[in-house]
């Protein structure tokens, strides 16, 4: 009870602490902590939104690590029952829907990723396309293609279609950014778009490597298909949007947070950026 609610009903602290078996000094303390408590709660649901600006979907033990290096340490169950009092956790994750089309008469090439040490970016890129989806339109298909060693995305095209030529338009944006790419493995899953002559030609003309899954085995690109992930349910790309135009918008913004704010569990709570940097 506060002491502002003692007040109004004319019951004195002294009365009430005597009866409770407490020290004036020590209701006082109470009191003092519980209202601290309750400006810290208030703190931190705000950095929580201002958070979740750039990243909706942060989770609990990652937001809990953000609020850490701000200087609010705050424990993992108690920030989960404080957001779940406010209707702040993240809801569950949709499934995801199949974009690979294997059924075809293109040459394939062996996975040269399932027994390599990755220790330097730009070793292996993995790429993988999936839907992102539009008001009264068809789905549009995002391209990526992204640093193995630091999950960093290099190269990426929003298509109307999966035709090889956008394939075509992220490889070369991630070509871009490393510059002489020769020596480098590409891996990704046996789409038709990583398999066809042009786009191996392509590998080719930069003396890259390609690498892809073997028959019925999704998982050896689970880091590309990780990374989807992240963007749709972590960034929230798998929203309706209103156009394509406010689809692409938005996946800039996205591409750019999972870049350079998002932190990994797996790179030690770095961003892509700075293990990408650091390392290259």
């Amino acid at each position: 009870m506060s002491v502002r609610i003692l007040k109004r009903s004319g019951i004195s602290v002294g009365k009430l602490s005597k009866a409770a078996g407490v020290s004036r000094d020590a209701f006082y303390k109470r009191q003092r902590r519980r209202r601290k408590a309750h400006v810290e709660d208030g703190v931190i649901l705000k950095l929580v939104r201002h958070i979740r600006q750039d990243e909706p979907r942060i989770g609990t033990r990652k937001l809990q690590d953000r609020l850490r290096k701000q200087g609010h340490k705050v424990g993992r169950d108690q920030l989960f029952l404080l957001l779940g009092k406010h209707q702040m956790l993240v809801p569950p994750k949709r499934s995801p829907v199949k974009t690979t089309y294997s059924r075809h008469s293109y040459a394939i090439a062996p996975n040269r990723v399932k027994e390599l040490l990755v220790t330097t970016p730009n070793q292996v890129l993995v790429s993988d396309i999936t839907y992102l989806f539009i008001k009264r339109q068809k789905p549009a298909y995002l391209f990526l293609v992204s640093d193995l060693f630091s999950r960093k995305i290099l190269g990426y095209h929003a298509s109307r279609d999966m035709s090889h030529y956008s394939a075509l338009l992220a490889l070369n944006r991630a070509v871009e950014q490393i510059g002489n790419p020769a020596g480098t493995v590409h891996h990704s899953d046996r789409g038709s778009q990583y398999c066809c002559h042009e786009y191996l030609k392509e590998l080719g003309r930069h003396r890259m490597i390609p690498s892809m899954t073997d028959a019925n085995h999704c998982y050896q690109n689970a880091v590309a298909e990780r990374i989807n992930g992240i963007l749709k349910i972590d960034l929230a790309m798998d929203q309706l949007f209103e156009s394509f135009e406010h689809m692409k918008q938005e996946l800039k913004k996205a591409i750019n947070t999972y870049n350079q704010k998002r932190t990994h569990w797996s790179l030690g709570l770095k961003t892509p950026d700075d293990v990408y940097r650091q390392a290259a």
